[in-house]
């Protein structure tokens, strides 16, 4: 495999990366391969990346930080959810929003679904309204880089349903659909999903190809 040939998917997030790969491995015309499949062991300062308060900003620290590291191009996404009751949280928060650094995977998944629902007990139907937002950056180690925004809006269910997905996708049931994402296949959440729309609009905007985007030669 040549370093020419690949694109570094910015996250730890194992969901996350199969994901990406799924929705724009094969329109992007490079192998998308993974931070351990570099040899990038995590670092303490890699916490110091997201710092910003919008999805665009923070997926452009990481999409820099990574390709400057790797040598290599890098695409990274922020992304979140954003309830309207809550005046925009978690937002860019989403993934610490319990507040339970302690916690990792499905447990803090769990513990974000159920703040939610806290915080949401005494809201109604009407007022559940909410957007997925995802920000999808790709840099590359010159600095050149491209950000879109993708959005899904929907509302939030009164309980978990449905065991796909990851992250908060078992409370979120997209406008116009009878299910929740966690109810979802990954070909019907893909289909009209926030970081679908985000990464298919950053590939259709590289017109089929990466000429100008090289890696380490």
């Amino acid at each position: 495999m040549s370093w020419n040939d690949v694109i570094l998917v910015a996250t730890r997030s194992e969901p996350k990366l199969r994901e990406i790969r799924e929705i724009v491995g094969a329109e992007l015309g490079r192998k998308l391969i993974s931070l351990r499949d570099a040899g990038l062991e995590e670092m303490p300062e890699e916490e110091g990346i997201e710092v910003f308060d919008t999805f665009a900003e923070n997926a452009l620290a990481k999409a820099r930080y990574f390709a400057e590291r790797a040598g290599l191009p890098a695409l990274a996404d922020d992304s979140g959810l954003c309830v309207d009751a809550l005046g925009g949280a978690p937002g860019v928060r989403s993934k610490r929003f319990a507040d339970r650094p302690e916690l990792a995977g499905q447990k803090l998944d769990a513990a974000n679904n159920a703040l939610l629902l806290e915080r949401l007990a005494d809201t109604p139907d009407a007022e559940r309204t909410a957007r997925f937002v995802c920000a999808a950056a790709l840099v590359d180690r010159d600095g050149r880089e491209k950000v879109f925004i993708g959005e899904c809006e929907g509302v939030i269910l009164h309980q978990p349903r449905g065991a796909h997905g990851f992250g908060y996708d078992p409370l979120f049931r997209p406008l116009g659909e009878e299910r929740s994402f966690g109810e979802m296949s990954d070909a019907e959440k893909h289909a009209i999903s926030h970081r679908s729309a985000a990464f298919r609009a950053l590939a259709a905007s590289l017109q089929g190809g990466l000429d100008e985007i090289g890696g380490r030669g």
